[in-house]
């Protein structure tokens, strides 16, 4: 069934700014004493805001973090990926299929708003992506959480007067797919390096590895 609303994430299914993240976040912890890769960074964290990365680095280290950690993590992040953020494959031409088709959509991400708008920005798709963007920092502020909850997705189908059963998500992360499940929609999971089976086990309905692929099962 045609959906009345899609919902993206951001990094790693419109924006490849995953490892650049990841190298940040990798430096910071070493620094802190936890030695670690970005690929392990990835790994661990792939899909979870700052805030609730904070409790878990907090647990590894056996120690509070200062109480300007964060904020001081979170303005690095903007720094390189307002400079290292490219566009995933196709990711232009498939919002602007979308829009010929159409399609009401959104985005639904746990990164900041800041970070949204320098990825944007740098990349090129502002002028398709304005108004368009729910981040986790804005559904914190008003009491929900972050994915895997599914109170992102949740503000994003009533921001745009849909019901969740007439959403369809497309996410690259188990914790994007678990926060979609949740919230009543249909999901397919994006993994162009993979067969997509951490998704699958999620909940996800079907794997795409071309972005692309979505016009398939929009036909």
């Amino acid at each position: 069934m045609r959906p009345e609303l899609i919902i993206f994430d951001c990094d790693g299914v419109l924006i490849d700014s995953e490892g650049v993240a990841s190298t940040v976040c990798a430096r910071e912890l070493c620094d802190l004493g936890w030695e670690i890769t970005a690929q392990q960074v990835q790994d661990r964290f792939l899909g979870m805001s700052i805030t609730d990365m904070q409790p878990v680095i907090e647990a590894r280290l056996g120690r509070i973090l200062p109480a300007t950690w964060r904020a001081g993590l979170a303005q690095k992040l903007v720094t390189a990926l307002g400079t290292e953020s490219k566009l995933i494959p196709g990711a232009r031409e498939m919002l602007e299929r979308v829009n010929t088709l159409g399609i009401p959509w959104c985005i639904a991400s746990n990164s900041s708003d800041e970070e949204l708008d320098v990825k944007f920005s740098y990349t090129g798709i502002a002028h398709l992506t304005a108004g368009r963007a729910y981040s986790a920092a804005g559904v914190i502020a008003k009491g929900g959480r972050a994915k895997p909850a599914p109170d992102l997705f949740l503000a994003a189908a009533a921001g745009s007067q849909t019901q969740p059963r007439n959403c369809l998500v497309l996410e690259d992360s188990v914790l994007g797919v678990t926060g979609a499940v949740a919230a009543g929609m249909a999901c397919y999971g994006f993994a162009p390096h993979g067969d997509g089976a951490p998704l699958l086990a999620a909940g996800a309905r079907a794997i795409l590895q071309n972005l692309s692929d979505l016009f398939g099962f929009l036909a």
